[in-house]
């Protein structure tokens, strides 16, 4: 079968990413040849492809993708021709038309969610299963804060947020992506660039502060989450949008009330099997009881890769992103 897929010799800029048509064998023992109908756009390939994250390189881009089985190799069990799946990684290579992949990373897709839904929610939305529920452990009755709550993971988190009973504070730049965080069910919004933001959060809960704060942005938010989150709170830094938090002096958190700072990572919450399958579920859960509603913002051609990452690196972007083979 031949298939078209992304690689990158170096790391750098969007304009390293090159292209290349291969010809894909027979899948070995364990894996499964999967004709892929959908790509997710995740801010993890830009740290793969700017060096934020070192990989092996020359190598392929991408770990989030939907599609169709085309073949299985021995030794693997419950997939067959024609089933449709998805993965959200840890392998890295989803920027292909065509791919092999290992078939413990591969999900069956539930008949309610079609390819493009689970090519743009599955690795952010088991990046929220896991922040909100297994990191966090946000209940019911919390008030918590939110940076760049329009953002493909910004989005989902509200809505789950909400689904939970919490009350939810976002952050935003613009008037458009304001309205895009009200109406996944965001009860306040604050635009980060001309507001102050501790400042409100400070307000909208009596001085108090938020229990909990979700940081994918980075340094550019950090001291705003220090100053925005409650005596004793947990600011859940899983991003580095606005560059990584780096010489953290540990004495910042005493000065801040006692506070707790957690530098989650996806694969360390689904690490075994039996944590993949759980997290998963839920998701699944979550979306086909209409909970979670995924909005799918932008969609280019597979081979505008490199524009979907300066867009997506510029801000210009809202909800998530699908590269279309």
């Amino acid at each position: 079968m031949k298939a078209i897929e992304a690689f990158i010799e170096k790391q750098g800029g969007p304009e390293v990413i090159d292209w290349r048509d291969v010809a894909l064998g027979d899948p070995g023992p364990g894996q499964v040849l999967v004709r892929q109908t959908a790509v997710g756009l995740n801010y993890i390939d830009i740290y793969h492809r700017d060096g934020t994250y070192p990989v092996t390189l020359p190598g392929g881009l991408g770990m989030e993708a939907a599609g169709e089985v085309v073949a299985v190799g021995s030794d693997v069990h419950g997939f067959r021709p024609g089933d449709r799946v998805a993965t959200f990684g840890p392998e890295r290579g989803a920027y292909a038309s065509a791919r092999i992949v290992q078939a413990p990373s591969l999900f069956k897709l539930p008949a309610a969610i079609d390819d493009e839904t689970a090519a743009a929610a599955l690795l952010k939305a088991c990046t929220v299963e896991a922040l909100v529920e297994r990191c966090a452990r946000v209940e019911a009755g919390w008030t918590v804060l939110v940076h760049a709550a329009a953002g493909g993971v910004g989005l989902i988190l509200v809505q789950w947020l909400k689904a939970i009973g919490a009350t939810v504070i976002g952050t935003v730049s613009t008037e458009a992506k304001e309205q895009a965080a009200r109406a996944a069910g965001a009860d306040h919004v604050i635009r980060y660039k001309t507001d102050d933001v501790a400042g409100h959060v400070r307000e909208i809960t009596d001085g108090q502060g938020v229990p909990v704060t979700f940081d994918g942005i980075g340094m550019a938010t950090w001291a705003t989450s220090l100053k925005a989150t409650a005596r004793r709170g947990l600011i859940v830094s899983y991003g580095n949008a606005g560059g990584p938090v780096t010489g953290v002096n540990l004495g910042i958190l005493a000065q801040h009330g006692s506070q707790f700072v957690t530098r989650p990572t996806l694969f360390d919450y689904y690490h075994l099997p039996g944590e993949r399958a759980a997290g998963v579920a839920r998701v699944f859960e979550m979306i086909e009881s209409g909970a979670v509603a995924v909005s799918i913002g932008q969609r280019y051609s597979l081979q505008d890769a490199a524009r979907a990452h300066a867009d997506l690196e510029a801000g210009r972007t809202t909800g998530s992103s699908l590269l279309i083979p």
